[in-house]
C-alpha cells in the first residue's frame, strides 16, 4: 500500500479497530476521517485507551522503573517438544524467566524445572523415517523413542549441531569432529575429525647438508629412522583396515582456524570453512569498568575498530570422508570475484590527495556471509545429502552468491549474484532447499525489495512474492506446498502472516490483526501461534488455526496499573519529502485540541539503529520513549518520531541512501518532519528541540552542528561521533573502511563539525558501553572544550552499558532530557 503523495493527495485515514487497551480478539481496519487530518498527509490512527485518566497521571519515576511493572509480557513464544505452545515469562521478583506452556484448555501453566527439558530445546531434529526426534538442551542431548519414552542420550558431553544422517542415525558435532549414534543399539562411531597442525610423517627430510650427511653417514641414525617408519606405516594400516582404530584427522594449517564446518546427512562429504587466526571480530581494545566490588579498575575487553580493520578472507573446502581428503574450492569461478567495485570512491578519494589510482583486479577477500539477524549456517545440505548451498559474501559488502558445488569437479557453480553498489543487506538473507527436489529457495532484494524465490540449480529463479514491501521470516511445509511468510503489503507499518503456494506462486492472507504480528507454525502445520501488539499494547499470543479468520487470545499479561494510565496513541502520518518520490512515515502525537491557541512546542525524537523501522503500528521496543511522549503529550507538547532515510520497512533505495553520507539525508527528511509541523499541527518552529539514542544520538550531534536553526535544544544519548571508531560490521557496509574512503567518514561523522553548536545540547554517555565506546563522547567534550563552546552538559552513568539496566540511570537521563526542553522551549 505504499503510494507517492503529493501536495494535493486525498486523505486517507485508517482506524485501528483493536481497542487499544481492551481484551478482545483482534479485527479488521476501518476507514474513517479524523477531524485534524490535513491535505498533506495519510495517517493511520488507533483509537486512544478510554480509561479514568483523573486517577493515574503519567510520571517519569513510574515510566522509568523496572518494566516489569507492564506486566512481564510473553517473550520466546514457540512450539514445544510435545507439539504444545510454550513461552517465557519474567519472573516477578528476579530477572530470571520461567517457561509456560499452554494446556488444552487455554490456561498458562509454568512448568517445573525438573521437566523443562521436555519442553524446549536449543536445538531440535527429527529423523528421516519419522520415528525419533532428538534435541538438545543445556549439557543433555534427549530423543524420544518409537515408543513415546523420552532417553537422555549425553549427559555433559559438548555436543551440537546435532542432525539426523540418511540411514536415521543421529549425528552431531563433538570439539573437532563429528560422530554418529545408531539410536537401535548405541553404538558410536567418529565420522570425521580435523586438526589444525602439521599432519604427521614417519620421518621429516634432513633440514640441511649437516643433516642429510649425517643421515647417510650414521648406521643408527638410518636404523631409528627405519624404525620410525615401520611403526608410521602400521598405524596407517590400522586406520586404513581395523575396526578398532579410528580415521586420521584431516589436517589444517596450523596458521589457520575453524569458521564452519558441516556434515552431509549421506555421510559421505563435509564442508569446512577456515581462515587466518584473527579477525575483525577479535576483540583487540580495552575499556575500562570503574565500578568494582574490590574498588579497583577492570580493563574488559572489546571489539576492534573499524580503522584497525583488515580484509579477511575465508578459504572452503570440500571433505571426502571415505578418503579422508580435503580439496578447496576456489573462488575464481564466481562472476566479479576481481571487481575493484570500489574503483571509483578510490579514485574520488586519490584525486583529493592530488594522486592517480588504476585500477586493481585482484581477487576480493571472500568468505562465508555472517549476518547477526539470520538464524543457521550459511551452509545448507539438502536432506539426501547429495547436494550443498553456500551463501558467500565479499569483505567490501558490495556482493553475494548462492552457491551450489559440482561434486564431481570440486568447484563452486553461482546460482545467483546478487550486488548492491551501496552494501548488501545483512538482512533478509533466508535460503536452503526444498525437501522432495533439488530446488532452492532465498530471499534477494535484487528487485529492491526483499522477496522470495525459487530455482533449480542452473535454471531461471522464480518469484513468488513482488511487490513495494519486504518478505521474510519464511516457514516451509513438510509437503513443499507452502512458504508461510511475514510482510507489510498493507501498509508499510503493518506486518501480518501470509502463505504462497510453491507451484502457483498465489498468496493468502492469513491474518488480518493490524498492528506487529509475528507467527510460529505448529509441527503439524495446523495451527499458527501468534504474537501480536498494537502501538498502545505490548504484545500477547494467540492461537489461529489454519484456514481460520478468528484469532483465539492466549494471553492477558498487561498489567491494570499500564491500563489505567491515560496513553497517547500517535497516528501514522506520511510525511511528503523534498527529495524522493516517496514519503517518510512518522509517528505523531498529538494533545487535545493542539489546533487551537498559541503555536506548540515539540520534540522530534530519532530512533536507534539507522536500520530500525518504528513509525509502525506495533508496539515499540522504544516503550520508554512511547511512554516519555505521552508525557509530553500531557504537558502540552506534540511529539515527532520519523523513519528517516535509513530505515527498515521501506526497501533497499530507502535503506542505502545514506551510503557514505550518514546524517545528510536523514537531515533533510528531519527538516520535512518540523515543516510538516510548523504547516500542520500547530508548532512554533522556533519551539522544537530533538533526541535520540546511539544512532539517534549521532543525528541528533549532526542536527545540533549542522542544522542548527532546526532544532532550539538537543540531546544525544550514547551517541556515535566517529565513525572510525564504531565496529567493522556495521560501518564498513555504509561507509567502507577509513584506509579507503575517509571522505566518506569525514562527511558522515559529527566531530569534524563541532563548530557549529549554536543551541543548548545534553550528552548522556553510560561509560561500560562496548557498542559505542564511552571515547566517543570523550573525544567530541574535548573538541567542544577546544572550540570554546558552552552551551552542553555532559551526565556519565558509571554502571551502564549501550542499553542502560539500572532504574535510576533510567529516570536521571529522562529527568534531565525533560528539563532541557523544558528550560529551553
Amino acid at each position: 500500500m505504499r503510494q507517492t503523495l503529493t501536495r494535493n493527495s486525498v486523505l486517507l485515514s485508517l482506524g485501528l479497530a483493536i481497542a487499544a487497551c481492551s481484551s478482545t480478539a483482534p479485527t479488521a481496519v476501518t476507514t474513517e476521517t479524523p477531524q485534524h487530518a490535513s491535505e498533506f498527509a495519510t495517517v493511520v490512527t488507533p483509537p486512544v485507551h478510554q480509561a479514568t485518566q483523573s486517577a493515574d497521571a503519567i510520571t517519569l519515576e513510574q515510566i522509568m522503573a523496572d518494566p516489569k511493572w507492564l506486566g512481564r509480557q510473553p517473550q520466546d513464544a514457540g512450539w514445544a517438544i510435545d507439539g504444545s505452545m510454550v513461552y517465557s515469562r519474567q519472573q516477578e521478583t528476579t530477572q530470571l524467566y520461567d517457561l509456560y506452556r499452554i494446556d488444552a484448555n487455554g490456561q498458562s501453566v509454568k512448568v517445573p524445572a525438573s521437566q523443562l527439558h521436555l519442553y524446549t530445546a536449543d536445538e531440535k531434529v527429527t529423523s528421516p523415517n519419522g520415528l525419533y526426534t532428538a534435541w538438545q538442551y543445556e549439557d543433555s542431548v534427549f530423543v524420544k523413542m518409537p515408543d513415546g519414552q523420552v532417553v537422555r542420550l549425553t549427559y555433559g558431553q559438548s555436543l551440537r549441531n546435532i542432525g539426523f544422517l540418511t540411514d536415521n542415525r543421529l549425528m552431531a558435532r563433538q570439539d573437532d569432529s563429528f560422530i554418529a549414534i545408531d539410536l537401535t543399539t548405541g553404538q558410536q562411531e567418529q565420522l570425521l575429525s580435523w586438526k589444525f597442525a602439521e599432519a604427521p610423517v614417519a620421518n621429516k627430510p634432513p633440514k640441511d647438508f649437516i643433516a642429510a650427511e649425517q643421515q647417510s653417514l650414521i648406521k643408527y641414525i638410518q636404523v631409528q629412522r627405519k624404525n620410525r617408519a615401520d611403526r608410521f606405516n602400521q598405524q596407517q594400516m590400522m586406520r586404513e583396515n581395523s575396526p578398532a582404530v579410528v580415521a586420521a584427522p584431516v589436517y589444517f594449517d596450523s596458521k589457520e582456524r575453524l569458521v564452519a564446518a558441516e556434515l552431509s546427512p549421506s555421510g559421505q562429504h563435509a564442508i569446512i570453512v577456515t581462515t587466518k587466526q584473527g579477525s575483525y571480530r577479535d576483540s583487540t581494545d580495552i575499556m575500562p569498568h570503574y565500578i568494582q566490588e574490590d574498588g579497583r579498575i577492570a580493563a574488559i575487553d572489546v571489539r576492534q575498530r573499524v580503522a584497525d580493520a583488515k580484509p579477511v578472507s575465508q578459504t572452503t573446502w570440500l571433505i571426502d570422508l571415505a578418503t579422508g581428503t580435503k580439496h578447496e574450492l576456489s573462488y575464481v569461478g564466481l562472476p566479479g570475484y576481481n571487481d575493484d567495485v570500489l574503483a571509483e570512491v578510490k579514485r574520488e578519494n586519490a584525486e583529493a590527495r592530488g594522486e592517480d589510482y588504476t585500477v586493481n583486479r585482484l581477487p576480493r577477500a571472500i568468505g562465508l556471509l555472517n549476518s547477526w539477524s539470520r538464524s543457521g549456517p550459511s551452509i545448507r545440505w539438502h536432506e539426501d545429502g547429495t547436494q550443498v548451498a553456500l551463501m558467500l559474501e565479499a569483505w567490501d559488502n558490495k556482493d553475494s552468491w548462492i552457491v551450489t558445488v559440482d561434486m564431481q569437479n570440486k568447484k563452486l557453480v553461482n546460482q545467483h549474484r546478487q550486488h548492491d553498489d551501496a552494501w548488501i543487506n545483512y538482512r533478509f538473507n533466508q535460503f536452503g532447499w526444498l525437501h522432495d527436489s533439488h530446488t532452492l529457495y532465498y530471499l534477494s532484494e535484487a528487485s529492491g525489495y526483499s522477496h522470495l524465490y525459487v530455482q533449480q540449480p542452473g535454471k531461471e529463479n522464480r518469484a513468488l512474492t513482488s511487490g513495494q514491501f519486504v518478505t521474510g521470516e519464511l516457514t516451509l511445509t513438510a509437503d513443499d506446498q507452502y512458504f508461510y511468510y511475514k510482510a507489510n503489503k498493507k501498509h508499510p507499518g503493518i506486518y501480518e502472516i501470509y502463505r504462497v503456494n510453491v507451484a502457483s506462486g498465489e498468496s493468502e492472507m492469513l491474518t488480518d490483526l493490524n498492528g506487529m504480528t509475528d507467527y510460529a507454525l505448529s509441527p503439524d502445520e495446523q495451527t499458527l501461534l501468534l504474537t501480536h501488539s498494537t502501538v498502545t499494547r505490548p504484545d500477547e499470543l494467540y492461537s489461529l488455526p489454519v484456514g481460520s479468520s478468528t484469532p483465539t487470545q492466549l494471553t492477558h499479561t498487561i498489567s491494570d496499573a499500564f491500563l489505567a494510565k491515560p496513553w497517547v496513541a500517535p497516528q501514522v502520518v506520511a510525511i511528503p519529502s523534498s527529495h524522493t518520490q516517496e514519503p517518510i512515515y512518522a509517528r505523531v502525537y498529538l494533545p487535545e485540541g493542539y489546533t487551537e491557541g498559541e503555536p506548540r512546542r515539540a520534540v522530534v525524537f530519532n530512533h536507534g539503529a539507522g536500520y530500525l523501522q518504528n513509525s509502525h503500528l506495533g508496539w515499540s521496543g522504544y516503550f520508554r520513549e512511547f511512554m516519555f511522549h505521552s508525557l509530553l503529550v500531557k504537558q502540552g507538547y506534540v511529539v515527532l518520531d520519523m523513519d528517516y532515510r535509513a530505515s527498515a520497512g521501506y526497501g533497499r533505495d530507502w535503506r542505502t541512501a545514506i551510503y557514505r553520507q550518514m546524517g545528510t539525508p536523514e537531515l533533510e527528511d528531519l527538516r520535512d518532519g518540523v515543516n510538516w509541523l510548523v504547516e500542520n499541527a500547530n508548532v512554533d518552529r522556533n519551539r522544537i528541540g530533538t533526541y535520540g539514542g546511539s544512532y539517534g544520538g549521532f543525528l541528533t550531534f549532526m542536527a545540533m552542528f549542522n542544522a542548527p536553526d532546526l532544532f532550539q535544544a538537543g540531546a544525544a544519548l550514547r551517541p556515535v561521533s566517529d565513525w572510525a571508531h564504531y565496529n567493522t560490521g556495521y560501518t564498513a557496509n555504509i561507509l567502507n573502511t577509513p584506509d579507503i574512503d575517509p571522505i566518506a567518514y569525514r562527511k558522515s561523522s559529527p566531530i569534524y563539525y563541532a563548530e557549529g553548536l549554536q543551541n543548548p545540547l545534553l550528552i548522556n554517555a553510560p561509560m561500560v558501553d562496548n557498542n559505542v565506546f564511552f571515547v566517543d563522547v570523550v573525544r567530541l567534550v574535548q573538541r567542544l572544550i577546544e572550540l570554546e563552546k558552552t552551551d552542553f552538559e555532559t551526565a556519565i552513568y558509571p554502571v551502564e552499558p549501550h542499553g542502560f539496566v539500572q532504574p535510576s540511570s533510567w529516570l536521571d537521563e529522562y529527568r534531565r532530557i525533560f528539563q532541557l526542553f523544558e528550560d529551553n522551549l
